[in-house]
């Protein structure tokens, strides 16, 4: 999870960026997650394709337009050498954070970094919810 930047709106959020130019979406959240994270993972799993809004929405909230978004499940193996003391390779003007906590607590954990005065980005809110749903539910 990312938090940054400093003396500013702080985030939690997920790994992610842009795919580029002669990679696939996997081949970038592999790459995203390193350079974010320090972490060495493979792909388990790809979402379809997801877009925010619809032409209406791209008319009225410019922002949303051209947001396409791919859920891409990496496993990341934490008994390999090469995760044992992950180092993110951040870019200029990222200011990363990296923890971990378990799942089951994802929801909890949101909430309290809330009222600690955190954004919490959307993906792991609707993430941490959908846990929590499951557990309520006993899916």
């Amino acid at each position: 999870m990312n938090i940054g930047p400093p003396l500013d709106k702080v985030v939690i959020e997920v790994p992610a960026g842009l795919v580029d130019a002669g990679e696939t979406a996997e081949q970038a959240a592999v790459r995203e997650l390193k350079e974010e994270t320090g972490y060495v993972g493979v792909v388990s799993e790809s979402s379809p394709v997801m877009f925010n809004g619809t032409s209406y929405n791209c008319m009225v909230h410019p922002g949303f337009c051209n947001t396409n978004l791919k859920m891409i499940h990496v496993s990341v193996d934490m008994s390999l050498p090469e995760n044992q003391n992950p180092k993110a390779e951040l870019e200029e003007g990222e200011f990363i954070e990296v923890f971990t906590l378990p799942l089951q607590d994802l929801w909890a954990e949101c909430a309290k970094f809330e009222k600690e005065g955190y954004a919490i980005d959307a993906r792991v809110g609707t993430l941490a919810e959908g846990i929590e749903i499951a557990k309520r539910w006993k899916l």
